[in-house]
């Protein structure tokens, strides 16, 4: 039995939507949301700054009740003070996002391992106002973190004290919240299967025309166990996901996404003649032109399929990720699909269909289940992983769709060998996460320098054999094999 070194919670959020209120507490509700609007914008303004860098969000309502008070806008000091606490954690997430990037640069500025002290003393000095001193560090942060602003005028955050749940019938709940006057509470109907806890957020949905409850439930704990096992997990368009193991999860993505795709298209391309026809009927007959531009170009309908679209996408990537963990602890090693895909030529069917693949939904789904199985996510370099034969960590083949074809002839399936490759990039100490894709090709290159050499060959006979891709030959790194470096051949 495998020993428990503490707990975890397996916590989601839970939207549930509003089946009644009054007119007038419907009235007051969005006046709030308006005011509280104000408040919004107005401690992004005040707390999205570099000053407020390493930003502490429970000292943040003093900062801003500073210039503006709860009575200028006639509101309850409470709900401004949980608005203000909500601002400062968004900027706070705001910041750690920025400083991932910032980390991302300076691994790519400073490469190797001479450069190792210097990238964790700068890794050190962007938590804190200290990179303030350092113009290198100062340039990039400003290039990255944007101030932050907001226009945010349709919700309202209510603490565990400004609201009270009561049980009507087996999915209706009564809640009762604060208002703008003192002892009275607005009272709202909500269909939910369990009692709500905890903060809520009541959001006005302004495409659906309705009001909807935002809340986190808390599912129980789970054991977090002293060990886990790896697995390398590749990331596909196809099908969601492939494991080291030589399991395929979420295999109708592709198709899904790809049906959704092409029906877009075409949907455009009929509109787009509807429009034509619309803009030449303006002039000649009015009445027809003004009854296409309501009957069949409103949006109402295709937006309720697009929903409906991405609903089933979500779910696909949803069971993919579950299926993935089967309920045990794992390690997962992922790519970091975070950067955007440059100098890449492909054909406007190829970009439409990529534009809709949701891979920052997969990120996301995945780290639910981790949170709620124990398990830990960690991202990799993805350079190159496709392109790697498994068997021996070096460049020496090629890939044609599904398969992956080494040097001696052995057909690999490809996204299994790209997996494995994954697997094996994780407990990689040369290449690391931020490792650039140049710094990546120049360490397999002279892995597969040092394997070829085992063989008698050098980089040029594969090259000529047809093993190595020659794109590789027109590198820096591979030039500098070729004149001699030590466990190479010249």
């Amino acid at each position: 039995m495998s020993k428990k070194v503490g707990y975890s919670k397996k916590l989601s959020t839970q939207i549930v939507p509003v089946l009644g209120m009054s007119k007038s507490v419907e009235l007051e509700l969005l006046s709030t949301m308006k005011k509280l609007g104000v408040v919004r914008a107005e401690s992004y303004n005040k707390l999205g700054s570099i000053n407020h860098w390493g930003l502490d969000w429970k000292k943040a309502i003093p900062e801003v009740k500073s210039f503006r008070t709860p009575d200028t806008l006639g509101l309850p000091a409470k709900l401004m003070d949980w608005t203000i606490n909500d601002v400062a954690k968004a900027i706070t997430a705001q910041q750690a996002a920025c400083i991932d990037a910032v980390i991302k640069k300076i691994y790519n500025r400073f490469t190797g391992i001479e450069n190792q002290k210097t990238r964790k003393e700068l890794c050190k000095q962007i938590k804190t106002l200290a990179f303030l001193d350092n113009p290198l560090l100062h340039r990039l942060i400003r290039k990255e973190f944007q101030r932050g602003h907001s226009w945010v005028k349709n919700q309202i955050v209510y603490q565990q004290v400004g609201y009270s749940c009561k049980r009507l019938s087996r999915n209706t709940y009564q809640l009762e919240l604060a208002g703008l006057r003192r002892g009275k509470r607005n009272k709202i109907i909500v269909k939910s299967n369990r009692e709500i806890k905890g903060q809520i957020r009541l959001t006005y949905n302004q495409l659906l025309q309705k009001f909807e409850v935002h809340f986190l439930v808390d599912h129980g704990k789970v054991e977090i166990p002293a060990e886990r096992r790896n697995i390398g997990l590749d990331k596909g368009y196809t099908e969601a996901f492939y494991d080291s193991d030589g399991q395929v999860h979420g295999k109708d993505l592709g198709k899904v996404t790809t049906k959704k795709s092409n029906r877009i298209c075409a949907k455009n391309q009929n509109r787009g003649k509807l429009w034509a026809l619309h803009r030449k009927l303006e002039k000649i007959d009015p009445a027809k032109s003004a009854r296409i531009l309501k009957n069949n170009l409103t949006r109402k309908t295709e937006n309720k399929r697009y929903r409906q679209d991405q609903s089933e996408i979500k779910a696909i990537i949803g069971a993919a990720s579950k299926s993935v963990f089967n309920g045990k602890s794992l390690k997962v090693f992922a790519e970091d699909l975070t950067k955007p895909i440059k100098n890449k030529r492909q054909s406007k069917a190829m970009s439409r269909k990529l534009n809709s693949w949701m891979k920052g939904e997969l990120r996301d789904s995945l780290q639910k289940w981790a949170n709620w199985t124990s398990s830990v996510v960690t991202e990799v370099q993805p350079s190159y992983t496709s392109q790697v034969d498994s068997r021996n960590g070096t460049l020496l083949g090629k890939r044609t769709g599904d398969n992956f074809t080494g040097f001696d002839g052995v057909v690999l399936q490809a996204d299994h060998n790209a997996a494995k490759n994954i697997l094996a990039r994780g407990t990689d100490h040369e290449i690391t996460r931020y490792t650039s894709k140049t710094e990546v090709q120049a360490v397999l290159l002279r892995r597969t320098a040092r394997f070829l050499k085992g063989m008698g060959l050098s980089l040029l006979d594969a090259v000529e054999l047809g093993w190595l891709d020659c794109k590789h030959s027109k590198t820096k790194a591979f030039k500098q094999l070729l004149v001699g470096m030590p466990g190479t051949s010249k």
